[in-house]
């Protein structure tokens, strides 16, 4: 079995974007644990794994604070990289090809595909609404401030926002394992040339000559 050597790999993700990703990861889970607990009586007993349900309720949005910043710093660096280009349309048109192994077909690849960057803008989205809805939900502090109508509405809102987002991170977990080789990058930063070469073709251009703007 051939190994990459550590020196021969490509740096992908430095240390601090890869401890901001497991801060909005983990925050992530605890907010989807907690909020499915409070989101159906079915569900409640999972309020036991933060202490209860008045706990649950008290945590439930200073989490969503946590990982809605430690988002917004990780989308911030990483937001240049996310413009959608005219070949990612093409890659959206033909991603097929990528699941039948066959993304010689494609146009080359810069650090993100055409799929992650549609996810990307998608998870911005949901995070908003989900701050947005849940700052008018938040009864400790600002409930009072808005007519029933409104926190209604902002309850809809937030479970809407709150499936799509768990829909999308499952499909993000999915592809992150389908795609071997992907989630070394996000625990030790680094790929190897062939993976880069395949999945990344323009990115691994630009990273070999220095150029971080792919």
């Amino acid at each position: 079995m051939n190994r990459v050597r550590d020196e021969e790999r490509i740096v992908r993700y430095r240390a601090g974007t890869r401890i901001n990703h497991w801060i909005v990861a983990i925050s992530f889970v605890l907010l989807a644990l907690s909020g499915l607990a409070l989101f159906h009586p079915s569900l409640f007993w999972l309020t036991a794994l933060f202490g209860g349900g008045p706990w649950t309720r008290i945590v439930h949005p200073f989490i969503g604070l946590i990982m809605t910043l430690a988002f917004a710093i990780l989308a911030a660096g990483l937001w240049r990289y996310n413009r959608m280009q005219p070949r990612d349309w093409v890659w959206l048109r033909n991603a097929g090809d990528v699941v039948t192994n066959r993304e010689d077909r494609l146009p080359e690849v810069g650090r993100y595909n055409g799929g992650q960057k549609l996810l990307f803008y998608l998870i911005v989205l949901c995070l908003i609404g989900l701050l947005a809805s849940g700052i008018v939900m938040w009864r400790a502090y600002f409930a009072f401030y808005f007519p029933i109508e409104v926190i209604r509405f902002a309850s809809v809102l937030h479970a809407f926002c709150a499936v799509v987002l768990i829909c999308a991170i499952v499909v993000h977990i999915y592809a992150a394992i389908w795609v071997k080789g992907s989630i070394r990058a996000m625990t030790r930063g680094t790929v190897s040339p062939g993976w880069a070469w395949k999945h990344h073709r323009a990115w691994f251009r630009a990273a070999t000559r220095g150029d971080p703007g792919e």
